[in-house]
């Protein structure tokens, strides 16, 4: 198979990974070595785009809007959990499918999960940084649930979720693959995101948002390798099968996110990742230092030790310490979910709930 078989495809409904292009240089790059590795991945590729794609869950009652922020509930009773996804991609990763969704699951194990929905922001949200995010949208929805309500953040969600905490405490925060410390990072993913930022900010300014092609890059570039990996493996699987449909379901995830506001992207990537404003203690929200140290709540710290996407270097280093052996995304939707990070969440707050 030569890149040029992939040309028919690039109208298609499912022309996917974005921007194709350049994820196409990136798997030439990383194959050029080895052209039975690149058959492999474009086989994958193709694969991907013509399979068959998993059906949406039901959606989940609204329980609150606030602005283009939507809160769905998917539990009936007891003191409400707020899961904040991070502002990368889309809030479907925690209720992925009706077999793989840890909304529903947390909700099968008797809690009440309220999954925040950020939306979609519009230019008019370009000077809307991610402490901003917080304030206007977070803490709201804190309000909203009553005092009663837990917090939980995954990814820059746990990030924010700790400035909201130290601005409305909630009945407890549990963090889940939440970077705090920036300088976990290799300074070579710093410096390759901060310059992406710099390439793709001029563009930006004009519109008032950040792209999601832009965004996608940045997962591309921590782990080039792994990302054609995955593509090579997908081409031996059933792309039908409960696995590949899951496989599907995830890679569109992560290709379907919405733009950040300019002033968002520029926070992340100048302020949080490159200046790790919030690891050296400098990141304020609402006039304040973020501090999670002073925080006087019972407070879950998930992280894993195999992440490539928030290293567990990365992690804040207090808390009640669970360390897992998933990947990233692994931990909310692989095989080894339900029994992991799901039962861990549950068992938790369970216990909260119940001291």
């Amino acid at each position: 198979m030569l890149m040029t078989d992939i040309a028919s495809n690039l109208s298609a409904p499912q022309h996917r990974p974005r921007p194709l292009p350049l994820f196409l240089d990136m798997l030439r790059n990383e194959t050029a070595e080895d052209s039975a590795r690149m058959r492999a991945a474009l086989a994958g590729l193709r694969a991907y785009q013509n399979a068959p794609r998993p059906p949406r869950p039901p959606e989940a009652a609204v329980v609150g809007r606030i602005g283009r922020v939507t809160l769905r509930g998917h539990g009936a009773e007891g003191p409400p959990v707020l899961f904040v996804p991070s502002l990368i991609n889309g809030s479907e990763i925690l209720d992925l499918s009706t077999e793989n969704s840890m909304m529903r699951g947390l909700a099968a194990r008797g809690l009440n999960p309220v999954l925040l929905d950020w939306g979609v922001p519009g230019a008019d949200e370009a000077d809307v940084d991610v402490g901003g995010h917080v304030e206007r949208y977070i803490l709201p929805a804190l309000d909203l649930l009553g005092p009663d309500a837990a917090l939980a953040g995954y990814c820059l969600g746990g990030t924010m979720s700790i400035a909201a905490a130290m601005l409305r405490p909630p009945r407890a925060l549990a963090l889940i693959a939440a970077p705090w410390d920036f300088g976990g990072f290799s300074s070579q993913t710093r410096n390759d995101l901060l310059e992406l930022w710099r390439s793709a900010e001029p563009v930006a300014s004009r519109f008032g948002l950040l792209p999601a092609e832009v965004l996608q890059q940045i997962f591309w570039r921590i782990d080039p390798s792994r990302t054609i990996a995955k593509f090579e493996q997908f081409a031996a699987k059933d792309a039908a099968s409960a696995e590949g449909q899951n496989y599907v379901a995830v890679e569109d995830w992560a290709n379907d996110g919405p733009p950040l506001p300019l002033a968002a992207g520029r926070e992340l990537m100048e302020g949080l990742m490159s200046g790790n404003v919030s690891g050296a203690g400098r990141w304020t929200v609402g006039g304040r230092i973020v501090d999670p140290a002073a925080l006087s709540i019972p407070l879950l710290n998930i992280l894993s030790t195999t992440d490539r996407i928030t290293p567990a270097a990365s992690a804040w280093r207090g808390g009640e310490r669970i360390a897992l052996d998933e990947g990233h995304v692994g931990m909310v939707v692989g095989r080894r979910a339900p029994g992991s990070l799901w039962n861990h969440l549950a068992t938790w707050l369970s216990h909260l709930r119940n001291s």
